[in-house]
C-alpha cells in the first residue's frame, strides 16, 4: 500500500464535501499538470490519502481517505461547459485521469503548513520542498506517520 497527499481548496471541495458525499466517495477530477496526473496513475485502491486543504487561511492536512478505484480517464476534460475542458483530450485518447477516493477520517484538527516545516521528521517531504505546487503527491511511510503524529 502506498500513501499519497492531495490537495484541494476547501471553498471548490474539501474535506466536509467528501463526507458528505453519497457512500463518503467522490471521483478527484480536474488535475491538469502532467506529473500529478502521472503520480495518479501510479494509484492503487486501497491506498491511503492525506486529504491538504491550500489556498484557505489555514492550508494543511485536515483528514484521510483512501483510493477506491485505479486511475480512469476524466470525463470532465471532454464537456465543454466544465470549467477542466481540455479540447486536446479525446474520450478515445484522453491525456488527463482521475480516481475515486473514500473519506475515512477528519483530523481533531488541521496540521498546519507552519508546524509541518517546523518538524525535523519531515525534512525531504516532497510537500514542504520550495516551489512544489503540485496537487497531487507520495508520501513515503515515514513522513506519512510523522505527519499523523502531529494530530
Amino acid at each position: 500500500m502506498a500513501h499519497w497527499l492531495m490537495k484541494s481548496e476547501p471553498s471548490v471541495f474539501g474535506i466536509d464535501d467528501l463526507k458528505a458525499k453519497p457512500k463518503q466517495t467522490s471521483h478527484w477530477d480536474g488535475v491538469r499538470n502532467y506529473q500529478a496526473r502521472n503520480f495518479m496513475q501510479r494509484m492503487k485502491k486501497g491506498d491511503e490519502v492525506l486529504f491538504y486543504h491550500s489556498s484557505c487561511p489555514e492550508p494543511g492536512v485536515v483528514g484521510i481517505a483512501k483510493v477506491v478505484t485505479e486511475a480512469y480517464p476524466d470525463h470532465t476534460a471532454f464537456d465543454p461547459d466544465d470549467p477542466h475542458f481540455d479540447p486536446k483530450s479525446k474520450p478515445d485518447k484522453p491525456t488527463w485521469m482521475m480516481v475515486d477516493v473514500k473519506f475515512v477520517k477528519k483530523l481533531k484538527r488541521v496540521i498546519g503548513l507552519d508546524e509541518m516545516k517546523a518538524d525535523t521528521k519531515l525534512d525531504g517531504f516532497q510537500l514542504l520542498k520550495r516551489g512544489n505546487r503540485l496537487s497531487v503527491l507520495p508520501v513515503s511511510d515515514a513522513h506519512w506517520k510523522a505527519v499523523l503524529a502531529l494530530e
